[in-house]
């Protein structure tokens, strides 16, 4: 069976990647998410992925994150939208580390879960998954988790899991925007 390093984003997007994925590979988890704020939030998504990690019965792996690296590439990016050009630099990132740490290991392929989110750019991570696994000679498993109903299925998984759900991607800037939507929601009832 081969070996294959599952980029984790979150605890409730890996519970359907592990399910379609448990019976054709050798799984390890692996949480590396330098983008996360603030550090109680990044410690409560990583101990969901380690409770996930007993209940699914996968292996798992955590990296301390480079948040200064991670903040480096993206801060000058603060004002991109969501999906846009901080988010790519943001993802491209994490694949790369997941790469580098993919060959590290003996893992023969890699992928994300987050391509479970209706809220990420499918294509642009796949394009950056093939690229990074010619650079390190791996091979990029291009699956849509969100697919097939996927995405519905991570929601009922975590439901019976009684997961944590986030509700932003993570970084500063997403949480912002987030902040920005319920303050502009609530200003809006009041004037009703």
């Amino acid at each position: 069976m081969h070996k294959l390093l599952l980029h984790i984003c979150c605890a409730p997007d890996a519970t359907v990647a592990i399910e379609r994925l448990r019976e054709r590979y050798d799984i390890t988890g692996y949480f590396y998410n330098p983008n996360i704020e603030p550090v109680t939030e990044y410690a409560l998504r990583e101990g969901e992925v380690r409770r996930l990690a007993g209940l699914q019965g996968f292996k798992h792996r955590e990296e301390p994150s480079s948040h200064e690296e991670w903040y480096e590439a993206c801060s000058p990016l603060a004002s991109e939208p969501e999906r846009g050009a901080r988010c790519r630099v943001c993802i491209s990132h994490r694949l790369k580390v997941t790469a580098i740490r993919a060959a590290d290991y003996g893992c023969t392929h890699f992928t994300t879960t987050l391509t479970t989110s209706p809220h990420k750019d499918v294509e642009f991570i796949h394009a950056m998954g093939d690229t990074l696994a010619k650079e390190f000679g791996l091979i990029y498993l291009p699956e849509t988790f969100r697919s097939q109903d996927g995405f519905r299925r991570s929601l009922a998984l975590s439901r019976e899991f009684d997961l944590y759900r986030q509700n932003y991607c993570g970084c500063r800037w997403s949480r912002h925007t987030l902040d920005m939507a319920v303050h502009n929601e609530l200003k809006n009832l009041a004037k009703k």
